[in-house]
């Protein structure tokens, strides 16, 4: 497989991300619709409302160059060329001002470690760190407020496992994100 061209100029190690003229691209990956409905019931409920811009979600890269958006978009729709791997929720972490759902899939860590690969020069610092795929249902509240959320939770927790049936390409907008691409696993894989 060739990696897709990458016309940016490289990125520095150290440079963050931030809005441009372009604004930046995130990859997330999409949730069973099961696993949707609950985790957006548990952030629409948990969440500070005037935070929350977003649906739940998976995200596998924060911050690439959006002046890539074709570029990008063609490395997800050749990385989904295999069956959909699945997900499984291990357990609830306490973030200090939050509290989310820690996953794990080998399938989805290599799928993200392949596009790491075709992207090095692209990838923020945030971007480098070791991915820890999670869900985050409630951010930036007090930590005893916090706490007590991971008590319930943590209690109340089920292991269960989903499939994860696509990939997705959003634009940053400041808070809310912007739809650009949605790219399904095809099942078909490799020869």
């Amino acid at each position: 497989m060739t990696n897709p061209p990458q016309t940016a100029a490289p990125r520095s190690p150290g440079q963050r991300c931030r809005p441009a003229a372009v604004r930046p691209l995130i990859v997330t990956a999409v949730l069973a619709p099961r696993l949707q409905e609950r985790f957006d019931r548990l952030r629409r409920r948990h969440f500070p409302a005037e935070r929350n811009h977003l649906a739940a979600h998976v995200t596998l890269f924060h911050c690439l160059p959006g002046q890539e958006v074709d570029a990008v978009a063609s490395a997800l729709a050749a990385v989904t060329d295999r069956p959909a791997p699945s997900a499984d929720v291990v357990a609830v972490r306490f973030l200090g001002r939050g509290v989310a759902f820690d996953l794990r899939s080998p399938e989805l860590d290599a799928v993200r470690a392949e596009l790491a690969g075709r992207w090095d020069a692209l990838l923020v610092p945030q971007d480098r760190r070791p991915h820890r795929p999670h869900v985050t249902v409630q951010n930036k509240v007090a930590p005893e407020i916090a706490r007590a959320l991971h008590a319930d939770l943590a209690a109340a927790f089920v292991p269960e496992t989903a499939p994860v049936p696509a990939l997705e390409l959003s634009r940053y907008l400041g808070g809310p994100w912007e739809p650009v691409s949605h790219h399904p696993f095809t099942g078909a894989g490799r020869d």
